[in-house]
């Protein structure tokens, strides 16, 4: 009997903290207390993260998920409906509550802290420049908390250029939580040399896990031949944690969201890696990815830690009273 040859030696630089933060574990929490308390079904407006994983999870206890309000079916408005993390415009809880619907807001906190910077620049007089991308759903729902004209988008530093503010001296802006913390300052720093006289937030919109995903990134990139993170396309932080990896060294970033995505036939000789996993990927799926390099490489891990994150976001007190043991989370858990 021949012997199986040898599995070539990788060494994984595995990032922490990766993976959830407070704010995505708590909005899961809340679609499952909800299930629990209420049954099913329980109607979820967009995907209460950005990860298929988890809504794939959540469907399959029961959950409904929708676009708008109008799609639920008129003989279920009495079932509730949850609000995603990335938060939602005004006028979507005035239409629930319109509707005499029950819905449940499972906007991430520190979303909701940029919703009442915003609203603070607005109630001194300043009009606001929100920097983000167009389109993302926290974007949506940060601009949906102002009267329409309140809010100007600004993208990235070349857009600075185009903004015509009604009084220059009169500004003030807020970013969107899941950027770049490099890019981001660049932007500031233009819109400061173009409006000196704007105002910055009370505190920093960019939430505390983005900053450290992609701190233990940026520590862990250098010198690698291939850095992956373990994400959805329309993960914004995801997708800044790629970019964050190829300009801090790594040879190549790819954004995956299971095993079976990684194109093996394409990766060539490797010696390390870096892995880690946006805020709303779950653990699950980096362990599915270890299994997959194990399986081919003889795998040395390499732990690096950059940050200890403690923080946790109770769920509303309507749903306190609902215990949730560990077999409730097990599709996310493993």
């Amino acid at each position: 009997m021949s012997e199986s040859p040898e599995k070539p030696p990788l060494t994984v630089r595995l990032c922490q903290p990766r993976g959830f933060c407070a704010g995505v574990d708590r909005a899961i929490q809340i679609v499952v207390l909800a299930l629990k308390k209420y049954g099913a079904p329980v109607f979820v407006r967009h995907e209460i993260v950005h990860n298929r994983f988890v809504v794939d999870g959540l469907r399959d206890l029961g959950a409904v998920f929708v676009e708008e309000l109008s799609e639920i079916p008129e003989e279920h408005r009495a079932a509730p409906v949850v609000f995603s993390a990335h938060g939602v415009p005004k006028s979507v809880p005035a239409e629930a509550q319109k509707l005499n619907m029950l819905y449940l807001d499972a906007t991430c906190p520190l979303v909701s802290k940029v919703h009442k910077q915003a609203m603070r620049h607005h109630r001194a007089g300043r009009h606001v420049i929100l920097i983000g991308h167009a389109g993302h759903p926290e974007v949506i729902g940060t601009m949906g908390q102002l009267p329409d004209g309140a809010v100007t988008l600004v993208e990235d530093e070349a857009a600075v250029a185009a903004v015509v503010p009604p009084d220059p001296q009169q500004l003030g802006f807020v970013t969107q939580t899941t950027l770049s913390v490099e890019d981001t300052a660049g932007v500031i720093r233009r819109l400061q040399e173009r409006f000196p006289a704007i105002q910055a937030p009370a505190a920093e919109s960019i939430c505390y896990a983005t900053t450290n995903r992609q701190d233990a990134v940026k520590e862990s990139a250098p010198g690698t031949d291939l850095f992956l993170v373990v994400g959805a396309p329309n993960s914004s932080n995801s997708r800044r944690l790629v970019e964050m990896a190829e300009r801090s060294g790594a040879r190549r970033g790819l954004l995956v969201q299971r095993a079976a995505e990684i194109p093996w036939g394409e990766l060539g000789e490797m010696r390390t890696i870096g892995l880690s996993a946006g805020a709303s990927a779950p653990e699950i799926i980096v362990e599915e990815i270890l299994a997959a390099f194990r399986e081919r490489y003889e795998v040395r891990m390499d732990l690096v830690v950059t940050a200890e994150e403690t923080e946790n976001f109770p769920v509303m007190r309507a749903l306190r009273d609902t215990p949730l043991t560990r077999a409730d989370m097990a599709f996310v858990n493993g």
